[in-house]
């Protein structure tokens, strides 16, 4: 199951990586929020990074309007391990390299065709476990 959540900013978005979701049949959970009424970005971030860290949801989407304070806020949680991107190859780096469980986007810096498409790369991309990669995975977490 993925988590997703969005601050007003990356409402718009949020709704269509969710229709995009549904269409591929990926089991998803809404975490907010659910209008474009201006909100904080944090509650969101950190909904869907407890959700990802507590193994409720295997991996999470969080969006606002540039993806960078959303993506400082889903990084607070241990076991976070957030990525912002605004390209497909960084989505798919991210997981290869980097085993990132979250996806931070920016609704104001990609457009919807990208942003489906850094989701896909994202859901699609394994992490290598290559031994020099977890290595640096694991010093990450320490």
């Amino acid at each position: 199951m993925i988590a997703v959540g969005s601050d007003h900013g990356g409402f718009d978005l949020k709704q269509k990586v969710l229709a995009h979701l549904e269409a591929q049949g990926i089991a998803y959970k809404d975490m907010g929020c659910y209008a474009k009424e201006s909100c904080d970005y944090p509650v969101f971030g950190h909904a869907v990074a407890k959700a990802v860290a507590s193994g409720e949801c295997e991996k999470g989407i969080v969006i606002c309007t540039t993806g960078i304070g959303i993506s400082i806020t889903a990084n607070k949680t241990p076991g976070i391990r957030c990525a912002l991107c605004s390209d497909s190859l960084s989505a798919k780096m991210t997981r290869l390299h980097n085993d990132a469980n979250v996806l931070a986007m920016g609704a104001g810096i990609v457009g919807d065709n990208l942003a489906i498409d850094i989701v896909d790369q994202f859901l699609g991309t394994a992490f290598s476990g290559d031994e020099r990669h977890q290595r640096r995975v694991d010093l990450i977490e320490q």
